[in-house]
């Protein structure tokens, strides 16, 4: 016997008191803790419930009754409905004002550390920035038509999206022309997704690429549709039958690479489709010359790069240093980063792959003595690296972050088990209108 579903409470009127990370408002309704979507601090607003908790439910604003002044008409006509954007009710300015009282309530409360200054908030453009995306693809049998997009909020259904503000523009004023290409397929029902990437080309225009991820053998018609959807938009088109390492060019036939150029370094970087590249390439120049600044190599110099991924610092750091150390686990990137190296002309750098959430006691370079320390991991953070650096210890690092928990975990041991203090921090809208916050932070050894 099927399980009953729960009846929901009748739509109740609340007040909210802050706001969540990711962008719900919270209230207190009769002693219980609500997230509910779309609301702001200060307002009170009609909501309905989605689901109930045992310890808090969740809500959906169904109207605003006192609005805040902070809350603006969001740009996308699917927002609250699809999962990718979460605060286009936000003002920008404001959103990153948000973000950084996230960043210094997560030091304080879990790192147990204040940084002696606070950096003034970078950003950049807030629509049309992302250049990196994974596309959901979905045949809707019963309607007869093809989903391209994110999913929607607190779902596995696909959006039913026709264009993306936050997405360049290359792809993002096109997703309905996608999900069309996609629908005249013979194999419609067996392409789950499309990667994208954008780059800027030679005349500084941005170039993309589309990865079809395909489940069945595609027919000569098939590939003739995507060559000419490349062909006219000027896309490179790959394909991806199972895993990475199938992933193969369709169009152009000729030799054709993504890369992005670094002018204040006079780099230019070539990637791959797939490849973790920055998603927001205006501020990810002003990243990078933050994270210099801070960093200030001197042409004497050994500098430490650890999850250098292609080079994106490394190389920038090279022009600056005199030797550079970059490592990164995935040894495809580490390829990538030496083939940067090499047709950049930059020579004081040198590349190695090595699992960075392992025992480094035993990596070669590990203990050839680093002047400075540059980490850029991932969500989960560097606890590995931070319980063990290096000896002699770095006598600066510079800590980029894609997590605020774990960048306050991490500070907290840096400052309280391996002597640094933190000089300063502060956060860059990498991802505007969602809750993702990037963050950057100058540790110095000493008291």
């Amino acid at each position: 016997m099927p399980k009953r579903r729960k009846k929901l409470p009748e739509p109740r009127i609340a007040t909210i008191d802050d706001m969540a990370h990711d962008g719900r408002g919270i209230a207190h309704v009769e002693g219980k803790t609500v997230f509910i979507h779309r609301a702001l601090p200060g307002e009170e607003v009609l909501f309905r419930y989605c689901r109930t908790r045992g310890k808090f439910d969740e809500g959906d604003v169904l109207e605003v009754i006192r609005p805040s002044p902070q809350r603006v008409e969001p740009r996308c006509a699917h927002f609250g409905i699809c999962g990718g954007c979460s605060l286009q009710h936000l003002g920008a300015e404001d959103q990153i004002v948000a973000k950084q009282q996230r960043l210094l309530d997560n030091l304080r409360k879990i790192g147990r550390v204040e940084p002696g200054m606070v950096l003034p908030p970078l950003t950049a453009g807030s629509w049309g920035y992302r250049r990196k995306a994974r596309l959901g693809v979905k045949y809707m049998r019963r309607d007869r038509v093809v989903r391209v997009g994110f999913r929607e909020r607190s779902s596995a259904f696909l959006a039913n999206l026709q264009r993306c503000e936050v997405l360049h523009p290359r792809i993002g004023e096109h997703i309905d022309a996608l999900s069309a290409l996609v629908g005249r397929l013979s194999i419609k029902d067996q392409v789950p997704q499309i990667e994208v990437a954008v780059g800027d080309d030679a005349q500084g225009c941005a170039s993309a690429a589309l990865v079809f991820r395909h489940l069945a053998d595609l027919s000569e018609a098939d590939l003739d549709l995507l060559r000419d959807y490349g062909r006219e938009r000027r896309l490179l088109i790959f394909l991806q039958s199972g895993g990475p390492q199938t992933i193969a060019r369709l169009w152009p036939e000729e030799d054709a690479v993504l890369s992005y150029y670094l002018p204040d370094y006079d780099v230019k970087m070539q990637f791959r489709p797939t490849d973790f590249t920055q998603v927001n390439a205006e501020l990810n120049q002003k990243m990078l010359a933050r994270a210099i600044d801070l960093l200030d190599p001197q042409s004497g110099e050994r500098i430490l790069d650890l999850f250098c991924g292609l080079g994106n610092f490394s190389l920038p750091l090279a022009r600056r240093a005199g030797h550079v150390v970059g490592v990164e686990g995935d040894a495809g990137l580490v390829q990538r980063a030496r083939d940067n190296a090499l047709r950049n002309g930059i020579d004081n750098v040198a590349f190695h792959t090595a699992d960075l959430t392992g025992d480094l006691g035993l990596e070669p370079w590990y203990g050839e003595g680093f002047d400075k320390m540059l980490l850029d991991p991932p969500r989960s953070g560097a606890p590995v690296v931070v319980a063990n650096p290096p000896g002699p210890l770095p006598k600066r690092i510079v800590y980029v972050s894609c997590d605020p928990a774990t960048l306050a975990r991490d500070a907290g041991t840096l400052v309280h088990e391996q002597g640094y203090r933190l000089v300063s921090a502060g956060v860059m809208d990498m991802f505007p209108h969602t809750g993702h916050v990037e963050s950057i932070a100058l540790f110095e050894l000493g008291r």
